[in-house]
């Protein structure tokens, strides 16, 4: 890769460092909840080697590296600076690289997929890991990844027969896409699911499914699919070929998370928080995504907890196959006053789906009201911190059973300082910042209660029976005639729709926001305006700043497409960028990208606000109908063909001169330094412990967490 290329994967100089506030609203706990949250929280952080070993083969030996560094120099790293003998810009380099590596759990971007490397040179690396012969061990164990770019596709994470980078199929450089789906298949038929679980594939050619659980033995009982581990395939693309199932991946990890899960199911504040955490415990103990699911039904049930968490394998984005988990946990307190709003919310769901641009054939027979909470996190442990999320992925559950939706409020307020604002029109951008953080809390709120949680997959759900009338099929908005496909027993939204999946359900979902959000009483229900439709107003500056934040980010969304490859590193952003599409088709002069002639320096949104409620959201409705319907029955040929269509990234103009703008006035992506919980066993009573938004303080909360 030249020099020229490599300048776009260089760590940010510096990365946008914010804190977690949290202590003003854990302190007012009981000491059992403190407990109950400790106790979360360390098996939370217990599984960060989990997702280092599922980033890159030298991600866990960076970490040790980093964390041997602030050992041995006390953390006063000046100190360290002089023993190493290296200046002042190669020390806030490496501790630049060093914050940014934490921050994102490994040295991919958790929102993108893309390597970055350090800016300073590889001699004051090794001048530093030299210091240390700890962490001297560390860094020669990296074999020198650390700076690696080549082959330039290794850059970005993705199937390993593609040269990207992927651990999730670890040391089998030669399996092939069609083997891995081949693999899945097999397993879908099982009955295997797949979230806890990597696959390798042997010199033999033996391809082995590991599957993540502290016993490194089938359980007594038998494993989800039996005792048998090893199965000879006589059929299909595998035939002869042999499949064993192999468990006590990350067993060590896996081992501390089910003590610490035991611990958190004893100071549980009821009988369903005691038994989600056994149903945890016993699933991490296995491997058993069975008793996983039990504990999402035990979590959808406990309604209105002081402490609200998850934990497990949960979204499937960095998997190329899109379908096996990254680890992630959290534990959070509920913010009481916001909850109100979307609780109201959540009552006025039932009123608000039907004004979808789809029939009831369409919709669950029954919204099943979820508990929506707004969250203040104490713990977020993973690759990265969403600002919302919708849980569990299981559709059984959720269509039947329901599903949960948290809003994470100090990560949609932590904000960076003197922030640049690219894009926006000067004429734009006071409104803008003021309004731009309620715009996107009602965005979540929407994006995350109605557009995930709406929605019926008309599906066959054992031969000869189906949820929908079979003689009489629905008839589709699209064509006007009777739907001809649906879901066979056995499939699920994911394995239908492949990696696909993630990108397209998060179009669809940031389209049903994008949609309700047209709606005035929706706008009142999180304190703007009056119910009334007024444009001229402040519901309608909200929703103005909503269209132009959403235009924003698929623009700035180009920085996740990858000229050489053609393929969109991030799910959240291909959507987006579709969505940006949908507006600039809409005509009318409705959204338009404005510079001066050939050069895009300084490009600009224009939107024009007067539209939004005409052109702006019969382009958005009309774009949702196509996806909604196409998921609904399972026509993953159309639906897949329409939505890569609305993807595509024109090489030439929006793949050269806009992306090159993008990269040239892209902002660094903020890193959290969060809290840490300690124990005083002889008391029982939990303290907190905050770190300074500093490159040193991130450094710090990661080495007390000894994780």
């Amino acid at each position: 890769m030249d020099a020229a290329d490599l300048k776009h994967y260089l760590a940010d100089a510096p990365p946008t460092i914010v804190r977690l506030e949290i202590e003003k609203h854990f302190e007012p706990l009981s000491d059992q909840q403190k407990r109950y949250a400790h106790f979360i929280s360390r098996a939370a952080w217990a599984g960060t080697r989990i997702v280092l070993r599922c980033v890159s083969p030298e991600s866990e030996s960076i970490f040790d590296l980093i964390l041997a560094l602030h050992k041995s120099s006390g953390g006063d790293w000046k100190a360290l600076q002089a023993k190493a003998g290296i200046s002042d810009e190669e020390l806030d380099q490496f501790l630049q690289y060093a914050a940014q590596f934490l921050g994102n759990n490994g040295n991919y971007k958790s929102f993108g997929d893309a390597k970055f490397v350090p800016r300073c040179s590889e001699s004051a690396f090794t001048a530093l890991a030299a210091t240390s012969p700890e962490a001297d061990g560390f860094y020669k164990a990296t074999k020198g990844a650390i700076f690696s770019s080549q082959p330039s596709s290794v850059m970005h994470l993705g199937y390993p027969e593609n040269g990207h980078m992927t651990t999730y199929y670890p040391n089998s450089p030669d399996i092939l896409q069609s083997e891995i789906e081949a693999v899945s298949a097999w397993m879908g038929a099982k009955g295997l699911l797949p979230e806890n679980t990597r696959v390798t594939k042997t010199k033999d050619g033996v391809f082995e499914i590991l599957i993540a659980s502290a016993n490194t033995t089938v359980p007594s009982e038998g494993g989800d699919i039996g005792k048998e581990t090893t199965y000879s395939i006589t059929d299909g693309p595998l035939a002869g070929k042999t499949i064993k199932l192999v468990y006590g991946d990350y067993s060590k990890e896996m081992a501390l998370i089910t003590e610490n899960i035991k611990k958190a199911a004893e100071n549980g504040d009821n009988e369903t928080q005691k038994n989600m955490y056994n149903a945890y415990a016993k699933s991490f103990e296995t491997g058993s995504l069975l008793d996983f699911k039990d504990s999402q039904r035990f979590w959808i049930r406990d309604k209105g907890p002081m402490v609200e968490s998850n934990i497990g394998f949960i979204e499937t984005y960095r998997d190329p196959a899109g379908i096996r988990g990254e680890w992630e946990g959290f534990a959070s307190i509920v913010n009481l006053e916001r909850t109100k709003a979307f609780g109201d919310l959540v009552n006025a769901a039932p009123s608000l789906i039907p004004l979808l641009p789809w029939g009831k054939d369409f919709e669950k027979d029954k919204f099943l009201a979820p508990d929506f909470t707004s969250l203040e996190v104490l713990t977020f442990a993973g690759s990265g911190i969403p600002a919302g999320i919708n849980i569990p992925n299981y559709d059984d559950i959720r269509q039947t059973e329901g599903f949960k939706n948290v809003s994470l409020g100090n990560v949609l307020s932590a904000k960076a300082p003197n922030e640049k604002i690219p894009f926006i029109a000067e004429k734009d951008l006071e409104l803008f910042r003021k309004y731009r953080d309620d715009a996107f809390e009602v965005q979540v709120g929407l994006h995350e209660l109605t557009g995930h949680g709406c929605g019926k997959l008309l599906q066959e759900t054992s031969p000869g029976v189906f949820n929908f009338d079979k003689e009489n099929p629905p008839i589709s908005p699209l064509t006007g005639k009777p739907v001809t496909s649906w879901y066979k027993p056995g499939q699920t939204w994911g394995s239908v729709f492949g990696s696909l999946a993630g990108a397209y359900e998060e179009c669809r979902a940031e389209l049903v926001a994008m949609y309700l959000g047209c709606d005035f009483p929706t706008l009142k229900i999180f304190g703007f305006g009056d119910g009334s439709e007024d444009m001229d107003g402040e519901a309608g500056d909200v929703l103005y700043a909503s269209y132009l934040s959403m235009a924003r980010a698929g623009l700035a969304s180009l920085e996740m497409w990858d000229p050489k490859s053609r393929k969109w590193g991030q799910p959240h952003s291909q959507a987006r960028f579709s969505i940006f599409q949908c507006f600039l088709q809409a005509g009318e002069g409705f959204c338009t990208l404005e510079h001066s002639g050939d050069d895009v320096a300084g490009a600009v949104i224009n939107l024009d606000r007067s539209k939004i409620l005409t052109v702006g959201r019969k382009a958005v409705g009309d774009y949702l109908q196509k996806l909604h319907v196409y998921k609904a029955t399972a026509d993953v040929e159309a639906g897949g063909a329409f939505f890569l269509g609305m993807t595509e990234v024109d090489a030439d103009y929006w793949g050269r001169k806009i992306r090159d703008e993008v990269l040239r006035v892209k902002q660094p992506r903020k890193v959290f330094v969060q809290a840490n919980t300690f124990l005083d066993e002889q008391t029982g009573k939990v303290s907190i412990r905050h770190y300074e938004p500093t490159l040193e303080g991130i450094i710090q909360s990661f080495a007390e967490r000894q994780v």
